[in-house]
C-alpha cells in the first residue's frame, strides 16, 4: 500500500496562492491531485497543508472536492507529513508537490514499482541526480523511514524538506534512485514565478496527452 501525500500551502514568496490557480479547467492543486490518483500503484491521495489561516482556502476547496487531507505545521513540514501518514494509517508514503501539477502517473509507478521490487527504505528520481524534467519529482518511502527520520532529524532544513535527513544519512537506510534513459533535467514543468504559470497553460492548451514524452516533445519544437 503507498499513499501519496502532496504538500500545498498559499504563502509562496515568489508567486502567492499558485496552488490554486486555474490550469485547464482546474487548479494547479486539483491538476496534481488527479494526476496522483492517476498512479496505478498509489492506493491513496492526501492533501497535507497547513494550520495556517492562510490554508484555510485549502481545505475548503478540498472539502468540495472530496480530497482527503490533513493539516499541520507549516514550516516542520516533516512533522506535517508524519502526522499525515499516521492519521491515515500509511504504510509507505509517496511525496510529491502541489506546485508540479503535470507530475507523470507513469514515472510515479516506475518509482513505485523500484521501492517495492527492492524493498528500498527510500527512492527517488531527482537524487543523488535529477535525470527528468524539474516538475516530475517523486520520492517514496517507508512509513518506518518518515518515522525514523521524523525521531531524529534536527537540522531546520532537515524539518523543512521531509526527506533530506534520508538522504543525508545513506548508511542507515536502504536507498535507490530511479533515472530516465535521457537527461532531460533541462526542462522545468514547476510553478515558482509567473513565467512558468504561462509556459504551463501553454503546454495544457497544446498537449493533448500529457504524458512526459508528450510535453518534451512540444517543449522542443514550441517553447
Amino acid at each position: 500500500m503507498i499513499t501519496a501525500i502532496i504538500q500545498a500551502r498559499m504563502r509562496s514568496t515568489r508567486l502567492p496562492g499558485k496552488v490554486l490557480l486555474p490550469l485547464g479547467g482546474k487548479t494547479i492543486l486539483e491538476n496534481a491531485v488527479e494526476r496522483a490518483r492517476q498512479a496505478k500503484l498509489i492506493d491513496e491521495v492526501v492533501l497535507a497543508t497547513s494550520t495556517e489561516a492562510a490554508d484555510d482556502v485549502i481545505a475548503e476547496l478540498c472539502d468540495k472536492k472530496s480530497i482527503a487531507y490533513f493539516r499541520g505545521s507549516e514550516n516542520d513540514v516533516l512533522d506535517r507529513f508524519y502526522q499525515a501518514a499516521l492519521a491515515y494509517k500509511a504504510e509507505n508514503i509517496c511525496r510529491l508537490t502541489a506546485d508540479c501539477p503535470l507530475i507523470d502517473p507513469a514515472i510515479i509507478d516506475k518509482a513505485a514499482q523500484e521501492f517495492l521490487s527492492g524493498k528500498y527504505d527510500y527512492v527517488s528520481t531527482s537524487h543523488p541526480v535529477a535525470t527528468y524534467p524539474d516538475g516530475f519529482d517523486t520520492w517514496i518511502f517507508s512509513f518506518a523511514a518518515l518515522e525514523r527520520s521524523w525521531r531524529e532529524a534536527k537540522l531546520p532544513s532537515e524539518r523543512e524538506h521531509v526527506t533530506s535527513y534520508i538522504w543525508n544519512h545513506p548508511e542507515k537506510f536502504k536507498i535507490s534512485s530511479v533515472k530516465n534513459e535521457v537527461d532531460l533535467s533541462e526542462y522545468r514543468l514547476t510553478i515558482d514565478e509567473p513565467a512558468d504559470y504561462e509556459l504551463l497553460k501553454l503546454v495544457v492548451a497544446n498537449v493533448e496527452d500529457l504524458t512526459m514524452e508528450n510535453i518534451v516533445k512540444f517543449l522542443k519544437t514550441n517553447a
